[in-house]
């Protein structure tokens, strides 16, 4: 009777290990950069924190924008020697790379025209980003532009860009082009709102994802995961064929 009327309580699904993802390949950890880490304290404790998770490997990518964090390759390499320093005398194992997130403005089309080399991860991915809020033009150049000098373009939180927001067609149709689809683990616990926390259930649902990630800029982020590791959709991921794995 009771049941009828009120429903079944679902079991309570054990705490995922989040090791088996093997590699976190979008954050921003070194310090001072971006928006992300502001102190080499605050890098070396959410690097204890992902190493107490079962990492083996992470990927920190800082903001490449024009107008805001205008990094080089020289400034994110150079930050990345000096928190490997700091993790040595904090004997901190987990392994770190740096690579970037590119934002999608008219330097990255003349980059890639000018054959300039882009910092990558892993089999030449390159990890790059659209506005938030518009659809930028020249998407299909952007892409041609990539395939072309043969590197694997991987679109950052798919879910998160209000152009496409109640669809996951262009997420197929970009894949079909050889675009990989990363997207965030707390897109999935509301943690950017209700659209896109249903977007993000949508892709795993249509099994649209090859990579997903923290994209950890403060520990919040990692805490905010913690708490939200019984979540159904974070064992949907588990039955994805990602390709975190194919980093380590």
């Amino acid at each position: 009777m009771f049941g009828r009327l009120f429903g079944r309580k679902q079991p309570d699904l054990p705490q995922f290990d989040l090791s088996k993802f093997g590699v976190d390949m979008h954050s921003h950890l070194i310090p001072g950069i971006d928006d992300g880490s502001q102190s080499m304290d605050e890098t070396i404790a959410m690097l204890a924190k992902f190493e107490s998770f079962g990492y083996k490997k992470i990927v920190t990518t800082p903001h490449i924008m024009s107008d805001y964090y205008r990094n080089t390759p020289e400034i994110i390499l150079g930050g990345l020697e000096k928190v490997k320093v700091a993790m040595k005398e904090h004997n901190l194992s987990i392994e770190l790379e740096a690579a970037a997130e590119y934002y999608f403005d008219e330097t990255l089309l003349k980059k890639l025209e000018e054959k300039e080399k882009l910092l990558t991860f892993g089999d030449n991915y390159v990890l790059f980003e659209f506005s938030f809020h518009s659809e930028p033009s020249q998407i299909d150049r952007l892409y041609f532009e990539f395939l072309s000098q043969n590197y694997k373009p991987v679109l950052a939180h798919f879910e998160r860009y209000a152009f496409t927001l109640g669809s996951v067609d262009r997420a197929a149709q970009w894949r079909d082009m050889g675009i990989n689809i990363q997207m965030n683990f707390n897109s999935l616990n509301g943690h950017y709102g209700p659209e896109v926390k249903k977007q993000a259930q949508l892709l795993v649902d249509e099994k649209l994802v090859d990579f997903v990630a923290t994209d950890c800029h403060r520990m919040d982020h990692l805490m905010i995961l913690e708490l939200n590791l019984r979540s159904s959709y974070i064992h949907k991921l588990a039955d994805l064929p990602l390709k975190n794995t194919l980093l380590l």
